[in-house]
């Protein structure tokens, strides 16, 4: 792919390109890693139910068959192309602009709100194996939150900077979220792999800024303690909605694409417009990043 091709959907120029790689040097690091992965969601054990909300995280290692990443894949193709209708997908540039299908994948950033849409997905959302490991960390029956495949295109996929799930409105309930992130691709150090602060959870809500993303400040972001996250295809990374979590930019040649959903549990409801801001924005203390 060519330096036109790799600035033309996440950047605008190579300024941004610059910037974009000063922040992945930065802003992430890249030789600490999980030292404890579970083999398969049927492990889990008490004991994992415990590290996790010690931690904020667990990490699996074959969590999907290799079957049901190839109809993930198939899937998302389908709606990207058009073949598979009512799902929604977000560009980092106007439809209008994308001809062909290799373009239209390539500025695709989020395919979300699938699960009523297409069987393929919707069956791995409502898996039996991931939804009694939800009931089994929530400590009673979880539901269904938010559906999203998240891409990042190569040679210029943009980075999703730290930030808490629960920060997004979707997300804002009076429990923990608990998010899925599931490989399609293998997830990489260099292609975008996700990182996360371990037990960064126990903080509880953290203002949020508009600044590159809806993300959290720079300069609070403790990268000492950052954690990379490489995963196999149908590898997959379980992870409290209040983790501090991001993924840095894709300047290789490989694609990264994932799914990623949110479970609730049962019993919980949404927070209220006056205690999200309390949590999440520095609209009470006039903070500034």
């Amino acid at each position: 792919m060519s330096k036109t091709q790799k600035t033309l959907y996440a950047y605008e120029n190579e300024d941004e390109v610059q910037l974009a790689q000063n922040i992945a040097t930065n802003m992430y690091r890249y030789d600490q890693f999980e030292e404890k992965p579970i083999g398969r969601l049927e492990d889990l054990t008490d004991a994992d139910v415990r590290r996790f909300w010690e931690q904020g995280y667990l990490v699996v290692e074959e969590a999907l068959s290799p079957e049901e990443v190839g109809t993930s894949i198939e899937a998302l193709m389908d709606i990207l192309s058009g073949a598979s209708k009512g799902s929604k997908v977000q560009f980092v540039k106007p439809r209008s602009e994308l001809h062909t299908l290799e373009e239209v994948e390539l500025a695709a950033r989020k395919v979300y709100d699938y699960i009523d849409h297409e069987p393929r997905l919707h069956a791995i959302a409502y898996k039996e194996g991931i939804m009694e490991a939800m009931a089994k960390l929530f400590g009673e029956p979880a539901k269904l939150a938010q559906d999203q495949a998240i891409l990042k295109p190569p040679t210029g996929g943009a980075e999703k900077p730290w930030h808490q799930d629960m920060a997004y409105g979707p997300l804002a309930y009076d429990k923990s979220v608990i998010g899925l992130w599931m490989a399609l691709d293998p997830a990489e150090l260099d292609n975008g792999c996700m990182h996360v602060i371990p037990y960064s959870h126990r903080e509880g809500g953290v203002p949020h800024y508009a600044v590159r993303d809806w993300q959290l400040c720079d300069v609070a972001v403790q990268v000492n303690r950052d954690v990379a996250v490489p995963l196999k295809p149908g590898g997959m990374l379980i992870f409290s909605g209040l983790l501090h979590h991001g993924t840095p930019p894709n300047f290789s040649p490989k694609r990264r694409r994932a799914l990623q959903i949110h479970y609730a549990p049962q019993s919980a409801v949404k927070l209220t417009p006056q205690e999200y801001k309390r949590m999440f924005t520095n609209e009470m203390t006039g903070a500034e990043c």
